[in-house]
């Protein structure tokens, strides 16, 4: 009832009583009042005058289940929405879902993580009001050693929905980070419970720097976000929703095809560590060498000076014009 009373002012450019809102849904004007004041709490801008009725103020970009439910446009992922104002991490409060059986494409999102994390544990330093975090939960009928690739097909998806939006030349740092200008915008986050050589379920995590102003002097040189390389706020609540369609498409094709390389040539030209030298750390040792390829499977084809090398997961550095990895 919240939603289409929300709806009914938003259609409405001035005024709207509430007995005319009352009738049009055939509820009580106390039940309108109700939900007038729920609207209210959530940051929506009412004001009411006596004999005139309410007023919706659009002075003000919200972010909540409410329009955030109004920009996805999808089949199945996002349907089942759990937004919350603040949680530890969307990825951890998406495993207890799982624990209560719940059906693929289940969407937890936050305004803020507490304890937002990334690749190796690292923590995902945000702000409130700043960045977009959500965690998807899929059950595709894949392999184990495919998981990797839902990962990088999501890191496809980010990189068209920000390009999208702003225009900008986004790309891919294997496996998962997504850079601007040499820095970090977006990083991905994959967990995934399997049986034998099965999978049960993933776990996506995406945290997405949107509208973030500054970041602090450990992060200067190595973050940056949307709003800082283009001068502009953006509505996350639309860049969600994008992402979500986007990834919709290009993941149940994917399901269909169990066949990655249908993307590969998208995700090479994507891909910043391509033919570049670069230094990366797996399997508790470091290497340095080039990118020469990416393969069919989403490993990185690495050259060193006595081989080379398919790797699954790993943590890269790219080498800079000063020589260093970075």
């Amino acid at each position: 009832m919240t939603e289409k009373i929300l709806q009914i002012l938003k259609d409405n450019k001035g005024f709207v009583s509430g007995e005319k809102i009352a009738k049009s849904l055939n509820i009580s004007r106390a039940a309108v009042w109700k939900n007038i004041t729920k609207l209210k709490n959530m940051g929506y801008n009412i004001t009411s005058v006596t004999n005139k009725g309410y007023l919706l103020l659009n002075d003000n970009i919200l972010y909540n289940k409410l329009e955030i439910q109004k920009e996805i446009n999808t089949f199945v992922l996002g349907k089942n929405l759990y937004f919350f104002d603040e949680i530890s991490s969307t990825n951890e409060y998406a495993k207890t879902l799982i624990n209560n059986n719940i059906e693929e494409g289940a969407l937890v999102v936050s305004d803020y993580q507490i304890n937002g994390k990334g690749r190796l544990d690292r923590q995902w330093v945000c702000n409130k009001g700043d960045g977009i975090f959500l965690s998807l939960i899929l059950k595709p009928d894949i392999e184990l050693f495919s998981i990797m690739q839902i990962t990088l097909l999501a890191g496809i998806c980010v990189c068209n929905t920000i390009k999208f939006f702003t225009g900008l030349d986004v790309k891919i740092k294997w496996p998962n980070d997504i850079i601007i200008n040499g820095k970090k915008v977006c990083g991905i986050l994959t967990e995934v419970s399997a049986q034998i050589d099965k999978v049960s379920y993933i776990i996506l995590g995406v945290g997405i720097n949107v509208n973030n102003k500054k970041f602090d002097v450990a992060l200067k040189d190595k973050a940056t976000s949307i709003f800082l390389e283009t001068d502009k706020i953006f509505e996350r609540q639309k860049i969600l929703g994008h992402f979500l369609k986007e990834f919709e498409n290009n993941y149940f094709k994917y399901i269909k095809e169990k066949d990655f390389s249908i993307f590969l040539d998208e995700y090479k030209n994507l891909c910043i560590n391509l033919n570049k030298d670069c230094k990366i750390l797996y399997n508790k040792k470091e290497v340095i060498g080039e990118v020469i390829d990416i393969s069919p499977l989403g490993e990185v084809i690495f050259k060193t000076n006595q081989e080379i090398l398919k790797i699954a997961s790993g943590e890269i550095s790219l080498r800079n014009i000063d020589g260093n990895y970075i």
